[in-house]
């Protein structure tokens, strides 16, 4: 009798058969199914994995769209639209024009919660007097972390974390030593400069937005572990690259049906890199903290009996429990890159775009620069002497105001049914936000708010009369968090190290000020020649391919 000899091709056909027979019953029993049976993908070679995935995808995501529950609306109208088939172009044109799109909305519906249409569905925009009431609501009610997981994909990209350890230490331990942390960050603000645009007498072409990036990359870098990590390659890139793989790798997997994205990400390359950086995390974090609890024990004998002032240090002495572990910490660490070098690299890199368009607005801040040296007892800049920066605080917010790094804050996942003192109600599983940038081109808010006005809020400080609640003088400034500016959050949530931050960019702005010339290409000037941003979805993001000409400046 004749064998028949089964190859290794009809054995994989008869794997990925078995894969593909019951697409339905794979939905109908459970969606964790799905993820066992991919298992067995790893059985395959490469083309036929490729193959049996894109089989996949097909039949599912028709059959998991049939099956999906339906959105439950809050009685809200729904912007830029006035037809089933126009929402869902409106949909997919929220990603390239979500600016008009939103600042259309805000206008429309001004004073009243609206949906605004998304790929992932509609988000509902409320106005102020509701964020008042919900800036104080429990936090498994309205979910900020959520929303940050769902945006960025955390259960793959790893982004955002629910740990308590990096905001309570920011509030309590590097506002508090502020001081101390800014004089060596003035020092890592020159090493940084002089590594990625060193003066010149001639004009050199620089693209600043990377300049930019690698800059506060490393500033960052020594306020969170001194020069152990500022002045570490491996690492700084590391912090740099989170960052951008994480978003990258975040826009590929959303292409994806829910249910085959365990098995999709396995073969994106950006979300493989995102391993590798956590790896890095861990080679340079660790043997830093081992190093450090040992000098600990031993009294620091060798730094006077004083621990370091950084980041890293208070958060090893705040860490409880769990959060003791090194690896913990490592992981901590790299994720608060995100938050920090990015964000505080566009706007330097907005505002020297202005700049270059309005260079009428440089030598008024050389003067006060000048003025405020000349009252220091050695001429350095510290905390107090950065507080009376006004002019210099002044147009970066409004730098701000025209380019937010978002468009939507407040960000938040209802998830049950929330009712308001009116009686307004958000269903559950209701992602919300705030418009941000449509409420800061409100006339109502601001005189002329379509023009560029760099001094805007240093002349209204001057206007406001003496004996005003401190407070009220405070909402005017650059780090400032209220209903009415609120491009670093509100609430509980709002950014913890929003002061730091505006220091850090002051004694960028104040290095580049006194010690460069700095011109659009040609010396051309106007807003029409300054580079646009980008607008991808919520993102406003400053233009990363533009180059700025520098030169020493000439005293």
């Amino acid at each position: 009798m004749a064998h028949h000899t089964v190859s290794a091709s009809e054995q994989d056909g008869e794997k990925i058969s078995r894969l593909l027979s019951s697409p339905l019953q794979i939905i109908e029993t459970n969606r964790h199914v799905l993820a066992d049976l991919l298992a067995q993908f790893e059985t395959l070679s490469a083309s036929q994995k490729f193959l049996a995935a894109v089989l996949l995808l097909g039949p599912i995501y028709i059959l998991w769209s049939a099956v999906g529950s339906k959105t439950k609306y809050a009685d809200a109208p729904i912007a830029c639209v006035d037809s089933a088939h126009s929402l869902k172009k409106a949909r997919l044109r929220f990603r390239h024009d979500a600016l008009a799109m939103l600042q259309d909305g805000y206008r429309q519906f001004k004073g009243r919660p609206w949906y605004v249409p998304s790929p992932l569905g509609e988000r509902l925009m409320l106005p102020g007097k509701y964020v008042e009431e919900l800036k104080t609501a429990p936090v498994d009610e309205v979910d900020f972390v959520a929303t940050f997981f769902e945006m960025f994909e955390g259960r793959y990209t790893t982004m955002g974390s629910r740990s308590s350890l990096h905001p309570r230490t920011a509030r309590n331990d590097l506002n508090h030593h502020m001081g101390r942390v800014l004089e060596p960050v003035k020092e890592e603000i020159q090493e940084a400069f002089d590594a990625n645009i060193p003066a010149s007498d001639e004009w050199q072409a620089i693209g600043v937005h990377h300049a930019m990036v690698e800059i506060v990359a490393r500033v960052s870098s020594r306020m969170f572990g001194g020069t152990d990590l500022s002045r570490n390659k491996e690492w700084v890139d590391a912090t740099i690259n989170f960052a951008l793989d994480g978003f990258v790798g975040a826009q590929a997997i959303k292409q994806y049906p829910m249910l085959v994205r365990p098995f999709v990400a396995k073969f994106i390359p950006s979300l493989g890199k995102i391993r590798d950086h956590h790896a890095t995390a861990q080679r340079v974090i660790v043997p830093v903290l081992r190093e450090r609890r040992a000098k600990a024990a031993a009294g620091w004998a060798d730094n006077d009996g004083e621990a370091p002032a950084d980041f890293l240090q208070w958060m090893l002495d705040n860490a409880e429990g769990e959060e003791q572990e090194e690896s913990f910490i490592a992981q901590i660490q790299l994720k608060l890159s995100f938050a920090a070098i990015h964000t505080s690299a566009a706007a330097p890199t907005q505002l020297l775009y202005d700049l270059c368009a309005m260079p009428e607005y440089i030598q008024p801040l050389l003067d006060e620069i000048k003025e405020v040296r000349a009252e220091l007892k050695d001429g350095h800049f510290d905390k107090r002497a950065l507080g009376k920066l006004e002019k210099l605080d002044s147009i970066m917010k409004e730098s701000q105001r025209f380019n937010p790094l978002l468009l939507v804050t407040f960000e938040r996942l209802v998830t049950r049914p929330y009712t308001f003192s009116d009686g307004f109600t958000i269903p559950a599983n209701t992602q919300i936000g705030v418009p941000t940038q449509a409420i800061s081109m409100d006339p109502a808010l601001y005189t002329d708010p379509d023009k560029f006005d760099g001094f805007r809020f240093s002349k209204l400080k001057e206007a406001i009369k003496p004996g005003t609640n401190p407070a009220e003088v405070g909402k005017l400034a650059y780090a400032s968090s209220n209903h009415e500016s609120m491009a670093f959050g509100y609430g509980r949530h709002a950014c913890p190290g929003r002061w730091f931050a505006s220091n850090e960019i002051k004694m960028i702005m104040v290095y580049l000020l006194e010690n460069y010339e700095f011109r659009l290409p040609g010396g051309k000037t106007g807003l029409a020649n300054r580079p646009p941003s980008l607008n991808f979805e919520t993102q406003y993001l400053p233009n990363p391919d533009a180059v700025i000409e520098f030169r020493r400046r000439r005293t």
